[in-house]
C-alpha cells in the first residue's frame, strides 16, 4: 500500500545537495528544511508554486547541516515576516555565526548566514499548517537533530535519522565521539512511535515496516563493528557532495579543500599504509598533527597509525601538536599511547615544544 500523507502536507523530493522540502499548507503555512545554498533560487520557486499568493509563517530546521538550512537566508530575505525555528543545541553558534562549530568551514560547504527566531525544544508541540506535531530529540547523525511526529496520521518527518535503506552518516563519530549508541536509541524512539508514513530528509516518502527497521539496525551494527568502514563511507559522501557542488575545479583548489579528512579516508579505502612515510620520514599522522587536522588524526589512529612514529629528525606527531597548540589533536594522541617523554634528535620533548611556544595547556 502506498504511504499516505496527512491533509495539507506536501513533500518535494530533491536530489543530491538539498534535503527534501516539506510544505504544510493552511492558514499558517510552514516549511521544513530549506535545501542547499546553491539551490536557493530553486527553493524559492518551489515554495512560490506550492503556496501561490501566500507567505510562509514558519520555517523549521530539523538540524543545521548545510543541505537542510542552506536556503534559510534566501527564504528570510524573500519573506521577512516568516519566523525560523532551529533545534536548541547550536543556537549560540548561529548567533555568533561560528562556521567551524557549525561544520561549514571544515567540510568546505557553503551556508549563508541566517537568523533564528525560536527553538524546537524536544517535548513541545508545534503547529505546522493546520496540524500539531510533536518534537523529539533524535541524536546520532547530528547530536542536535530532531524529528517531528503527527500522532493522528502517525506521520514522521525523520530528517536523516531514518531513511528507507538506512540513515545519514554519523558525523559525531568522525569527531571521536561515541554516537553509534545514540543512533540506536533514536531508532528505538522511532520504533516506539510506530509511524505509518515516514518523510525522510532524502529519498522518497515510504511506509514504515519491520523490514525498514531491520535494514537500519543491520547498517548500524556493521558500522559499529568497523568504524573505519563508516569513516570511509563518510569520506565518499563528502567527496561526492563537493564534486557535485563544484562540477569542475582546478586541481590545486580541490587539493586545498581536500587537505582535511577526505584525503585520508580515500587513501585508507585504497588500502594505503597509514604509517608509510614520505621524504624526511613524514607520515600522514605527523602532517595532520602539524596542521591541526583533528578529524584526519582520528581517522588515521582508527586505522592503526603509530602515534609514536618519528620523522628523520626524531619529531613525533605529539611534538608538533604541542608546538602548534593543537590541543584536541594532542589529547587524541595521548589517548592512544603517545609518549610524552619522547625526545627528538636534539633532546627536545613535546612539553618543551609547548612551553617554548607558550602553549601552557
Amino acid at each position: 500500500m502506498s504511504p499516505t500523507l496527512p491533509p495539507g502536507l506536501q513533500v518535494i523530493e530533491r536530489g543530491w545537495l538539498s534535503a527534501n522540502l516539506v510544505i504544510a499548507s493552511g492558514e499558517q503555512p510552514a516549511l521544513v528544511d530549506s535545501g542547499y545554498a546553491s539551490h536557493a533560487e530553486q527553493t524559492l520557486q518551489l515554495v512560490h508554486a506550492a503556496l501561490p499568493g501566500q507567505t510562509p509563517a514558519l520555517l523549521v530546521n530539523t538540524h543545521l547541516h548545510s543541505d537542510h538550512c542552506g536556503g534559510n537566508a534566501a527564504l528570510q530575505a524573500a519573506y521577512p515576516a516568516m519566523r525560523t525555528f532551529i533545534p536548541p543545541g547550536q543556537a549560540q553558534e548561529v548567533t555568533r555565526w561560528d562556521e567551524d562549530a557549525l561544520s561549514y568551514r571544515p567540510t568546505g560547504q557553503h551556508c549563508p548566514r541566517f537568523r533564528y527566531d525560536g527553538l524546537l525544544r524536544p517535548g513541545q508541540d508545534l503547529v505546522l499548517g493546520e496540524l500539531a506535531w510533536q518534537v523529539h530529540a533524535a541524536p546520532g547523525h547530528d547530536p542536535h537533530s530532531v524529528v517531528l511526529f503527527e500522532a493522528d496520521s502517525r506521520t514522521l518527518i525523520s530528517a536523516d535519522a531514518l531513511w528507507e535503506n538506512g540513515f545519514g552518516v554519523v558525523f559525531p563519530e568522525l569527531e571521536g565521539e561515541h554516537a553509534f549508541e545514540q543512533v540506536g536509541a533514536t531508532l528505538d524512539l522511532i520504533e516506539g512511535l510506530a509511524p505509518l508514513t515516514v518523510v525522510p530528509g532524502h529519498g522518497p516518502v515510504f511506509g514504515f515496516s519491520g523490514a525498514v527497521m531491520a535494514r537500519a539496525r543491520q547498517r548500524l551494527d556493521s558500522f559499529a563493528l568497523d568504524p573505519v568502514r563508516h569513516a570511509q563511507h563518510a569520506g565518499k559522501v563528502l567527496l561526492k557532495f563537493k564534486l557535485l557542488e563544484v562540477q569542475q575545479q582546478r586541481r590545486t583548489d580541490f587539493m586545498a579543500w581536500a587537505g582535511h579528512e577526505q584525503v585520508a579516508l580515500v587513501l585508507l579505502e585504497a588500502k594505503a599504509d597509514p604509517n608509510k612515510s614520505k621524504a624526511g620520514g613524514w607520515t600522514a599522522l605527523i602532517l595532520a598533527a602539524q596542521n591541526g587536522h583533528k578529524q584526519v588524526a582520528l581517522i588515521l589512529l582508527e586505522a592503526k597509525a603509530d602515534p609514536n612514529q618519528a620523522n628523520n629528525e626524531g619529531v613525533t606527531a605529539l611534538m608538533l601538536a604541542a608546538q602548534n597548540g593543537h590541543k584536541q589533536v594532542a589529547l587524541s594522541l595521548l589517548k592512544v599511547g603517545a609518549v610524552v617523554s619522547a625526545q627528538n634528535n636534539v633532546g627536545v620533548t613535546a612539553l618543551m615544544y609547548a612551553a617554548k611556544n607558550g602553549h601552557e595547556q
